[in-house]
């Protein structure tokens, strides 16, 4: 038995140029500071509540009054607008 040897082709790579690693450096996170704890504050005195039921007239109570008046007024403005109006479709139909 005859073996024929194969012939090998050997191909010459081109040398690469050599790819430079750069060393990157570690990210540095920052930390946040501490807060420092509040002092501790001594109890203090509550005022003593007003009673649920107690009156008494303030800015409050004044602007409220007066948008009561304010539409008040106006109801009973168009109130009397209606009525009129009623009036002169009786008168006309009363023809």
């Amino acid at each position: 038995m005859a073996t024929k040897k194969a012939k090998k082709t050997v191909k010459k790579v081109a040398a690469k140029p050599a790819v430079k690693v750069v060393a990157k450096k570690a990210v540095v996170k920052s930390v946040p500071k501490k807060t420092k704890a509040l002092a501790v504050k001594s109890f203090e005195l509550v005022r003593d509540r007003t009673p649920f039921m107690s009156y008494q007239v303030t800015q409050q109570t004044i602007f409220w009054a007066m948008l009561f008046i304010y539409i008040m007024i106006l109801s009973l403005w168009i109130l009397n607008i209606q009525l009129d109006t009623l009036r002169i479709i009786d008168k006309i139909n009363s023809l």
